[in-house]
């Protein structure tokens, strides 16, 4: 029963409805807790109160007329692989697919159905197992179910939404002066009204629907709700999809800090998500409903959809991995956070003319983002350049990395909808402002032109997806781009670890961090500077929790295609690291020498730095040795690293090769 373990309702008590709104928190079987392993798929039901209707009594108690619904479960006729559920309603059409739709959201499995009519009522019967496909025997989870189905039935006011209805919103109840954050005593009226305030989700009519578009138009778009075009038509529309979202992700949000499980941090340096408004609608299982509701407004859904353009944030195969690996992540309520770039301009816009490609810039921010929110609030300094020096810690030495140049990173939050679930999570993109330090003594002493270099410096870091990197510049500012999210992101895991944990002991029961190719690699000398030099942890002990945290998927198919640092540049923009870099090279070739001997063709190849003409930095050796886990993206390409690329690692480490493919894999 673990599937429907995860399940919880809100239930009101009938009893206290007319003296007070308070709501209360039940498991659906309260004998388990909610888990997020790999091999659950359930859906997580999150929401605001359901206020539940009393069951009433069944047709053939009432007058043909009227309309009535029961929900039993009848051991007699159960059949010997199910549970027997039968359903009597008012027959109305897309009632189906609201009683399947609650089945499915509960993570059970309708074995098989029979239908019979009586009058203007229809008899309905289910066999359902669970997700082992075992009956379901507990009595207190039969009659959440049935309730569940009851409260479906008789509030099917829009029925094709399916498993996206009020009843499966369910489990995020906030208690006044607990479930807000709020003490009780003199905040305890105001958390109260707060909660009556917002105690409902969005409605999904046709009529609210085109009231929240007309709405976006005249405050949102600011154009008047009698003249408007096409365009901003797609805006109102967009924010009205993102209001839908905003709210379901932030029910995520607070049962996932509720609830503390592990979460994955998916790092990747390009996202290809395509357009958000199709895709959003569909997941959300509203599509049909908008659809409606701008016909009668004199749109078509499809027109306005091609108003919105392609965010610019990745290119090929790599970034449409990180879209699909972020839509998986959702769908199947995994506690995720994706970290990217927010990138100004995408690699180039391709235009044909006269049958030839001519590549114009992407400029996919010119007329704004509806589907991003920018988090003022959430801003990290990133450091850049500078010198390193030792001081004395309660008479232990330890490095203290003192910068020539810092840089703010703020966050940009994109919401990402999981399909029949009501799970939201997060990507959160990261764009360079400079630092108000630096701006204003460059405006105090009279230097304005330096402020504004200053600017544009910082700024440059996020504006350009993949700068070309023949040059020296090139280069660096490729490499500031790669450490720039990458100390952003870690500051912000570490700040919400740090939020409800004392101590590091749990950082690897808590944290999983998803390298996607060797761009974030730098995560990993990140993670190490912070144990080390900020949190004051010993090198062993902070190795080993590093290697507790990273995995790592590899793209590239052969040698030529791996990245490659160069030592001087990296000791120049991010000299601490350099260090680290040496230190963890030092002790992987020391401890490889003990496996494999004086192979020194061997230990050569498998070292992080590379001797040639420009000595440098091997980015995915680096991951490799830090990583518990190492994957190529197709079964074809997992055996080609295994059979040559990382054929010397994959003899010393065969159990960290696996095969995660986003594709299919023939067999």
């Amino acid at each position: 029963m673990s599937t429907l373990s995860s399940r919880l309702f809100t239930i009101t008590d009938q009893s206290k409805l007319a003296s007070s709104s308070s709501t209360f928190l039940f498991p659906l079987f309260p004998s388990h807790s909610r888990s997020f392993s790999r091999s659950s798929r359930s859906s997580i039901l999150y929401g605001r109160t359901h206020v539940a209707k009393p069951i009433r009594a069944s047709a053939s108690q009432l007058p043909s007329a009227a309309s009535s619904v029961t929900v039993e479960n009848s051991e007699s006729e159960s059949d010997p692989s199910g549970t027997l559920f039968v359903i009597r309603a008012r027959n109305r059409i897309g009632l189906l697919q609201v009683i399947t739709g609650v089945f499915k959201v509960l993570g059970l499995h309708v074995e098989k159905a029979t239908v019979e009519f009586e009058g203007d009522f229809f008899v309905k019967r289910f066999f359902v197992t669970d997700s082992h496909g075992a009956q379901i025997a507990d009595p207190d989870s039969l009659d959440r179910i049935k309730k569940a189905l009851t409260d479906a039935i008789e509030d099917g006011g829009t029925v094709s939404m399916g498993p996206t209805s009020p009843t499966t919103r369910g489990v995020m109840v906030r208690r006044p002066g607990s479930g807000l954050g709020m003490s009780l005593g003199s905040d305890s009226a105001k958390a109260e009204r707060m909660f009556r305030l917002m105690d409902g989700f969005l409605k999904n009519d046709s009529i609210s629907l085109q009231q929240d578009i007309l709405r976006h138009v005249e405050y949102t778009v600011a154009r008047s709700r009698f003249n408007f075009d096409d365009f901003e038509a797609y805006q109102a529309l967009a924010h009205s999809v993102r209001d839908r979202l905003i709210e379901r992700s932030h029910d995520t949000q607070l049962y996932f800090k509720r609830k503390d499980p592990k979460r994955v941090y998916f790092l990747s340096f390009e996202y290809l998500m395509g357009r958000s408004l199709s895709n959003s609608v569909i997941n959300l299982g509203i599509r049909d409903q908008y659809a409606d509701a701008l016909s009668q407004l004199g749109f078509e859904f499809e027109v306005l959809a091609e108003q919105e353009g392609d965010a610019a944030l990745g290119n090929g195969g790599l970034a449409r991995l990180s879209a699909c690996q972020m839509d998986s992540m959702a769908t199947l309520d995994y506690p995720a956070w994706g970290y990217g770039l927010r990138y100004e301009y995408g690699l180039f816009r391709q235009v044909i003319l006269d049958g030839f490609q001519h590549e114009q810039p992407d400029f996919w921010l010119n007329f704004g983002n509806p589907w991003e929110t920018e988090r003022v609030h959430v801003t990290y300094p990133v450091k850049f350049y500078g010198v390193v020096e030792e001081e004395n810690l309660n008479g232990e030495k330890c490095n203290v990395w003192i910068p020539g140049e810092v840089v703010e990173a703020v966050a940009y939050d994109n919401p990402i909808p999981g399909y029949g679930t009501r799970n939201t999570i997060t990507l959160r993109l990261w764009a360079g402002k400079p630092s108000d330090q630096h701006d204003m003594e460059a405006y105090n002493t009279g230097d304005y032109i330096n402020a504004v270099v200053c600017r544009q410096k910082a700024e440059n870091i996020s504006s350009v997806l993949y700068p070309d990197d023949r040059s020296f510049q090139g280069k660096e500012l490729r490499l500031k781009q790669q450490y720039f999210f990458v100390s952003a992101s870690i500051q912000d895991i570490i700040r919400r670890f740090k939020e409800a944990h004392s101590n590091f002991d749990e950082f690897p029961e808590k944290v999983a961090l998803q390298l996607n190719d060797t761009h974030p690699s730098l995560a990993i000398a990140e993670v190490m500077r912070v144990l080390v030099d900020k949190e004051h942890l010993g090198w062993n002990k902070a190795w080993d929790i590093a290697c507790k945290i990273f995995s790592f998927t590899i793209h590239a198919v052969i040698a030529e295609g791996l990245e490659k640092i160069p030592v001087d540049l990296l000791g120049s923009l991010l000299p601490r690291h350099l260090q680290i870099i040496y230190e963890i090279n030092f002790k992987f070739v020391e401890e490889l020498k003990k496996r494999i001997g004086l192979d020194y063709n061997r230990l050569s190849r498998m070292s992080i730095i590379e001797e040639g003409a420009v000595k440098s930095i091997r980015m995915a050796n680096l991951a490799i040795v830090c990583s518990h886990t190492v994957n190529g993206v197709s079964k074809v390409h997992s055996e080609l690293l295994k059979a040559k690329l990382f054929k010397d690692f994959y003899e010393l480490w065969p159990q960290k090769f696996q095969c995660k493919t986003n594709g299919v894999t023939q067999v």
